[in-house]
């Protein structure tokens, strides 16, 4: 992959990236519950799908899907689920009453591993990434190279991309998080990733290949 084709894929996935989406939410509210440890755990889930997800794009899997219509309904469906499964989770979770005295309880093996899977299933199960980086990915080839240099390539830059701007967000939204730290709004933010996750759930549940 030559220099120029790099920087043009460099930037073009930085402004997708930029777009937030349900790994976006999912990283800021892991580093607002868990700190540091729960935007590195969320990051690696969200990485490991990614890295399957080229490697099937480089097996063409994804062109394979968009002409099986049935296959990308029935991944849609599960996909959307999963993500209002979260939401209704967030939901129930926002009202629950704590007693003020309360201290936070955190199981940390069984956490950390509950949370890099619900990262990476947020990642994998959303066929519209395999259809998009399916059409996207192959812009960037150089026929005349090693495609899996190439692929090997690609996916380093888009994790690079994404650790940045993912812990961007997060730092953004922790310098304002001090205004609303109490129990209040700490249930009112709940609540509205509850709501996020949801309708991006809804969203894909209404999408087409």
């Amino acid at each position: 992959m030559s220099l120029h084709l790099w920087l043009a894929f460099f930037l073009a996935y930085l402004l997708v990236t930029l777009s937030p989406g349900p790994n976006v939410l999912l990283v800021i509210r892991n580093g607002l519950r868990h700190g540091v440890p729960g935007v590195l755990i969320a990051l690696t889930g969200n990485l490991a799908a990614q890295l399957i997800t080229i490697a099937l794009v480089a097996l063409g899997v994804g062109t394979l899907l968009s002409t099986l219509p049935m296959a990308f309904t029935v991944l849609k469906v599960i996909g959307a689920a999963y993500l209002m499964f979260l939401g209704s989770r967030q939901l129930l979770a926002s009202f629950r009453k704590r007693r003020p005295d309360a201290a936070v309880t955190v199981e940390p093996s069984r956490r950390h591993s509950s949370l890099w899977l619900e990262a990476f299933l947020v990642s994998i199960s959303n066929p519209k990434t395999l259809l998009f980086l399916s059409a996207f990915l192959p812009q960037f080839i150089d026929h005349a190279h090693a495609l899996t240099g190439q692929f090997a390539i690609m996916y380093l830059t888009i994790a690079g991309i994404v650790i940045t701007v993912h812990s961007g967000y997060v730092v953004g939204v922790k310098r304002i998080g001090h205004y609303f730290s109490g129990q209040r709004w700490k249930a009112r933010f709940n609540r509205l990733t509850g709501v996020l996750f949801i309708g991006m759930g809804l969203r894909l549940l209404g999408s087409r290949a």
